[in-house]
């Protein structure tokens, strides 16, 4: 059953930042993975996110055997069908912009899909989960939400202060989405999500992406898949199981010494996190391992609806409403 379901099934990812590369690729597609939203910025502004991206658009063109860029819904379900994975460009810092709200609609034209606010800390826009004062949104941040749903690009609040967070959700005309984030109920730290931040997405008909990085599960490197299960579990029970989806925050093949590029402040500045090194679930180690987590699922009892709606289809609807 696992296997087939795994097979069938619409498989989405709602981040993945790893070391970018044919053999990476190649995972995706042994996972079994119909689309990810794949992060090509994180602190750069608009000449490297530019840059990032077109790096991006020379992989998908050398490697069209395997991967086909995602622009609307029927780019997944054409990835599903050819058996390439679908790349959703996503962006996890909106400095990219440079404050230039024409600027959104001509990334989007080159298919940005995903954009989160801030990264850890403050820009232009709002303060970031890691910031020592949360000013809430700014007013270029009330125009950039404006922007990107006038574009349809969806708004990403995993990194995002929570007043900040909480400003974007209500002047947001449309749901937005914590793409990677895990309870705070199940472990303090900075980066997780108190249960009223979850239900706050919840509410306004967004979707919650939980990731398994281990850093932010209770036992940290010792976590288990059953670990990761729990998590998920805790918040379908805040959000119900049509609100919440797969947004592992795979690192794949990015050794300590690169990590410390996303916890630095901007990429080489003062540490904002100490993470070491980090050690994924053996069962789920790699994303060529994905099989594994619909068999935990089933394992778990979970209905065929249940598991088909969080590995896939509760991103297909938030991406159906959202995306023009």
């Amino acid at each position: 059953m696992p296997a087939r379901l795994h097979r069938q099934a619409t498989v989405i990812d709602g981040l993945i930042v790893s070391k970018w590369s044919r053999s990476l690729f190649e995972a995706m597609h042994a996972g079994g993975l119909t689309a990810a939203n794949c992060t090509c910025a994180v602190w750069e502004g608009f000449d490297g996110a530019f840059r990032h991206l077109a790096t991006w658009k020379r992989w998908l063109t050398k490697n069209d055997d395997l991967l086909l860029q995602v622009y609307s819904l029927d780019d997944i379900a054409r990835a599903k069908r050819e058996g390439r994975v679908g790349v959703i460009l996503g962006w996890q810092n909106s400095a990219g912009f440079d404050e230039e709200p024409s600027f959104v609609p001509v990334f989007h034209e080159l298919g940005l899909r995903v954009v989160q606010l801030t990264y850890h800390t403050a820009n232009a826009a709002g303060s970031g989960c890691l910031e020592a004062f949360d000013a809430g949104l700014s007013s270029w941040g009330h125009e950039l939400v404006a922007e990107l749903n006038r574009a349809g690009i969806l708004i990403d609040l995993s990194h995002v202060g929570s007043r900040t967070a909480r400003d974007a959700i209500r002047v947001s005309k449309q749901p937005v989405a914590y793409t990677h984030c895990a309870p705070k109920a199940l472990r303090d730290h900075p980066r997780n999500k108190t249960d009223e931040d979850l239900r706050a997405i919840a509410e306004r008909g967004g979707v919650i992406g939980v990731t398994m990085f281990p850093p932010f599960m209770p036992r940290g490197n010792d976590s288990t898949l059953d670990d990761y299960l729990d998590a998920i579990e805790h918040v379908i029970g805040l959000a119900g199981e049509e609100q919440v989806a797969i947004g592992t925050d795979f690192t794949q093949d990015i050794d300590e010494e690169g990590l410390r590029y996303f916890t630095r402040y901007k990429g080489t500045g003062h540490a904002l996190l100490e993470i070491g090194n980090v050690v994924n679930p053996k069962e789920f180690g790699r994303i060529e391992q994905y099989p594994n987590l619909t068999a935990a699922m089933e394992r778990r009892g979970w209905t065929e609806t249940r598991i088909r709606r969080v590995l896939g289809d509760n991103w297909l609807r938030l991406f159906g409403e959202v995306w023009r």
